[in-house]
């Protein structure tokens, strides 16, 4: 999470979809950077909503606008297969290696998802519990000229963002059966990915 006070904005760390690289090139502009724990770093838009800013503001008189990324829901947890396959998971719990690309999805579709596959949804990170979309701007990963251009405007910087928590490469095929499972448990999240994607176009 990155907070830029002036700019009245505040820049929501939706797991895998780029954020670290922008904290990278902005951090030393930022009013607040939360690095760590990851449960502080990627807190959710609701999370945000009921601990930080009563914290931050606790009068609502900056009137804090969030923004947040979404990818695209099959490559996002590609990414996320292809992250957790790195060498230095061996062994954990977390660890996606020996997997393949269907295997890990059917975990997330499981009711209680192993280690390794319990990573959320981005739908549920941006909205509150009655599912409502609760982000100010929301920006999707691919169009990264619009969210580099919103930044230059917003905080009146040059945004050049480094490649980081760049993961490594694998192959991402997916079960028909599989996907058109994923497409309806998780609807939301496609849903909300393709009005961002149209809002955009």
């Amino acid at each position: 999470m990155i907070m830029f006070w002036k700019a009245r904005l505040v820049m929501l760390a939706v797991p895998k979809t780029g954020t670290q690289a922008y904290e990278a090139a902005l951090g030393a502009q930022a009013d607040m950077v939360i690095r760590h724990p990851p449960g502080a770093k990627h807190v959710t838009a609701q999370g945000f909503r009921r601990k930080v800013l009563p914290f931050v503001d606790p009068d609502r008189r900056q009137r804090l606008e969030t923004l947040a990324v979404i990818r695209e829901p099959i490559d996002w947890l590609g990414s996320w297969y292809r992250y957790r396959s790195r060498p230095q998971l061996d062994g954990q719990p977390q660890s996606t290696a020996g997997l393949s690309f269907d295997d890990f999805v059917e975990a997330y579709l499981a009711p209680a998802p192993p280690a390794f596959a319990r990573v959320g949804s981005q739908a549920r990170f941006t909205s509150n519990k009655a599912g409502k979309v609760i982000v100010d701007h929301l920006f999707a990963y691919e169009d990264q000229a619009a969210l580099r251009s919103f930044l230059q405007d917003r905080l009146g910087v040059e945004i050049a963002p480094p490649e980081r928590n760049v993961s490594p490469p694998g192959k991402l095929s997916l079960d028909p059966d599989i996907e058109a499972r994923l497409r309806e448990v998780f609807a939301p999240d496609f849903t909300l990915h393709a009005r961002v994607r149209a809002h955009a176009g």
